[in-house]
């Protein structure tokens, strides 16, 4: 019995421990965001002196208000919707029908082909290159740039699929579907796309938010403002209106109050950029964590 109790009054402890430390855990990751939000609807002047850790104080608007009547904005929105959702789709038909392949054991150049993709994690052509070759496709100033690019299958969503379907679809299956008739094709539709839904939810995930937070192919291959993305026109938005607080001088009312906007605006981007995301995740959060760590284990 004395056993009993002392067993008992370590696992106590030890919950009490574990519980606590992904309680600090938590605090630690979601108050930053937390914080980004009461300060995006709080006096600047309170925030940037400390006064504001967990209520917004002097609360204000201002900064939504500016960000959403910038009719870029809707612009951006819309294009970064498009860019997202269509080279999302375009990734997973790339992506899963190569991991696909390169699960099968009999398919014999599944080696040498992976050697390739897995070349390409560590070395690629640079910059000049493949600015060069979209050039030479025509893709520079059109929206295809977002949606066909050179990252069209990300090699790590690639391995991780690979696996999934290695270490989950048994090969007496496909034995049994080949036994009814059944041929790659239609095995593949059939019944490996609808059995692996958690490994689709997560990469479709992960190529997802890589799309929505792409600032790097709108700047370097897009010039016409109808056809960029969100984070380039939050981008310019922030800039214009920093540009602003320092031209209107240190001093003085207006000085200040051009400090003030800067950094409502600062803050609202933040939110602006990113909640969609955050809204999305909690539908997809379910097949996260069983995606990933059933396609990263192999047997």
């Amino acid at each position: 019995m004395g056993f009993l109790k002392t067993k008992n009054y370590s696992e106590l402890l030890f919950d009490i421990f574990i519980y606590t430390t992904c309680a600090l855990v938590f605090l630690v990751i979601a108050y930053p965001l937390y914080f980004v939000i009461i300060a995006s609807v709080s006096d600047s002047t309170l925030v940037s002196t400390g006064k504001v850790l967990f209520v917004p104080k002097g609360f204000s608007l201002f900064g939504y208000q500016e960000i959403f009547q910038d009719s870029r904005i809707w612009i951006g929105y819309r294009n970064t919707m498009i860019y997202a959702l269509g080279g999302t789709f375009i990734n997973l038909l790339f992506t899963l029908p190569a991991a696909y392949a390169l699960s099968r054991q009999e398919f014999r150049a599944r080696r040498p082909l992976m050697f390739f993709f897995v070349f390409t994690m560590f070395f690629n052509g640079g910059l000049i290159p493949t600015y060069l070759l979209m050039k030479d496709l025509s893709m520079i100033d059109t929206m295809w740039v977002f949606i066909f690019n050179p990252v069209t299958v990300n090699v790590f969503n690639l391995i991780i699929t690979r696996t999934f379907f290695e270490s989950t679809i048994p090969n007496e299956m496909y034995e049994a579907a080949i036994m009814d008739g059944c041929n790659h094709v239609k095995f593949f539709s059939k019944i490996v796309l609808p059995l692996s839904k958690a490994v689709i939810s997560v990469i479709g995930l992960y190529y997802l938010v890589w799309h929505w937070n792409d600032f790097f192919t709108g700047l370097i291959y897009i010039r016409d403002y109808s056809l960029q993305p969100l984070q380039i026109v939050l981008r310019d938005i922030l800039i214009s209106n920093q540009v602003f607080a320092e031209g209107a001088g240190s001093g003085g009312a207006g000085g200040g109050y051009a400090q003030r906007y800067a950094d409502q605006i600062k803050y609202g981007v933040i939110i602006v950029s990113t909640l969609p995301i955050l809204v999305v995740y909690p539908f997809l959060q379910k097949y996260f964590e069983k995606g990933v760590m059933i396609g990263s284990v192999k047997g």
